[in-house]
């Protein structure tokens, strides 16, 4: 099982073979981590997540260090996956050297990179003084013949400095006037449906993640929660080849976008690398779900695969990030959240060190096959009532991403559900003051 963190945070400790995950909540509470389960038969492997994915690796006879740690993986449970993983990526990048590095040249390393990190960010605040110095007598003309300012964006009204969701994605697909009602009027009481929906998925989690409480303090520790539960959850996958409920970013045509993937499961050929992305949802009735709802559970898993599938190939955009989110890579992490990603197995001072584990993380992983795999079960008896597979699909995708990013940046007005999907608005809480209900009473 695995331990997760949030602000009163929450980490991850793994139910079986994995280690602790973390999920952020609010400033000074408290997040989960993970740890080794006391059941677990791999006493030995104290610090396994570091020392396993961030050790020195042996391939081919020979050990590359990339940390100061060193293990043996042939020695370790799931060790040998690993290995064939790590050489099945280099003999498909013949253009990566395998080196042998001294402990001499790490430390020359690791001080460049305490260098660079070392530099100052600007802040939010200070860009927006300097912004405002530009700008602000630049215009010519009356006060009075000034046209009135534009209206802002749904992005920049609720979602600024913050990543837009794959649920907003999502919502936005099932009905966009409904997701503009949310936005500026808050979410609805939540149906008991979407109550027993909320307890299958925990349920789901503690199968195999057990919560820990980490105190948080800031943005940056909130993130570095974040990170370290996507390590662990990576390392429950590759050890044990499965893992639930984990944290996922990347940028989605031009915007940042954050996800949380329901499962990933490894093939269970023994031969292929390439984690399976699965979504399991819950019905209320025993019946199959109609194409609109499989049509937006489709559009959720391939956002997932979109972001998985980017963190692996491409490098992770470190500058943008701190930029956007208004973060400070050399921030020193508290002493809490030190001991906490101390136990499992790495030592990290500030959030850069942090991030820098996380890209070393994503680097050491594959990516997700192209059939993805939704799960729809009954919400009485948890039994199943159909498993529907279908294939990624790229354009559709981007089409689909394109079309709800336009009405997010504003460059289009709200769409209503078409006519065929009318059925929809008989489930929607802000039908009453809805025009398109209102045009539809009055024909």
């Amino acid at each position: 099982m695995a331990m997760r963190i949030g602000r009163l945070g929450f980490g991850w400790r793994p139910k079986f073979d994995a280690k602790q995950r973390c999920k952020s909540s609010g400033g000074g509470a408290t997040t989960p981590g993970w740890r080794n389960d006391p059941r677990s038969d791999l006493p030995a492997r104290r610090g396994a997540l570091g020392e396993a994915v961030f050790g020195a690796f042996e391939l081919s006879g020979h050990t590359v260090s990339n940390l100061s740690r060193a293990v043996r993986l042939r020695e370790t449970r799931g060790g040998a996956r690993i290995l064939r993983l790590l050489s099945l990526r280099f003999a498909l990048r013949p253009e990566l050297q395998v080196e042998i590095v001294s402990d001499e040249e790490m430390a020359i390393i690791e001080a460049a990179l305490a260098a660079a990190a070392a530099r100052p960010l600007l802040s939010a605040a200070v860009r927006g003084v300097a912004t405002l110095s530009c700008t602000a007598y630049s215009t010519s003309g009356d006060i009075e013949d000034s046209a009135p300012p534009p209206r802002r964006s749904l992005l920049s009204r609720f979602r600024e400095r913050r990543a837009i969701a794959v649920t907003d994605i999502t919502a936005t697909e099932w009905c966009d006037k409904q997701m503009e009602f949310v936005l500026e009027h808050g979410k609805p009481e939540r149906t008991e449906a979407m109550k027993a929906g909320s307890d299958r998925h925990a349920q789901l989690e503690q199968e195999v993640i057990e919560r820990v409480d980490i105190a948080i303090r800031s943005a940056e520790e909130s993130w570095a929660v974040k990170f370290m539960n996507f390590i662990v959850g990576t390392n429950q996958l590759l050890f044990n080849g499965l893992t639930r409920e984990l944290p996922v970013i990347g940028v989605v045509e031009g915007s940042w976008m954050v996800g949380i993937i329901d499962e990933l499961r490894m093939p269970v050929d023994g031969i292929s690398f390439h984690p399976i992305l699965v979504d399991t949802k819950t019905r209320f009735k025993a019946t199959i779900p109609s194409e609109a709802q499989k049509r937006n559970g489709r559009l959720q898993l391939m956002c997932y695969k979109y972001l998985w599938d980017r963190l692996i190939a491409e490098k992770f955009p470190a500058e943008n990030f701190f930029n956007y989110f208004d973060l400070n890579p050399d921030f020193l992490l508290s002493d809490d959240v030190k001991r906490y990603i101390s136990s499992l197995g790495f030592n990290a001072q500030t959030f850069g060190d942090v991030l820098k584990y996380y890209k070393i993380t994503c680097h050491t992983l594959s990516r997700s096959q192209e059939q993805l795999i939704l799960r729809y079960e009954l919400q009485a008896d948890q039994s199943l009532l159909e498993e529907y597979q279908f294939s990624y699909d790229d354009q559709w995708f981007k089409d689909q991403i394109q079309e709800a990013l336009s009405f997010w940046l504003g460059a289009r007005e709200p769409k209503f559900v078409t006519e065929e999907e009318l059925w929809k608005c008989k489930f929607c809480k802000f039908a009453s003051t809805c025009p398109k209900i209102a045009s539809t009473s009055s024909c």
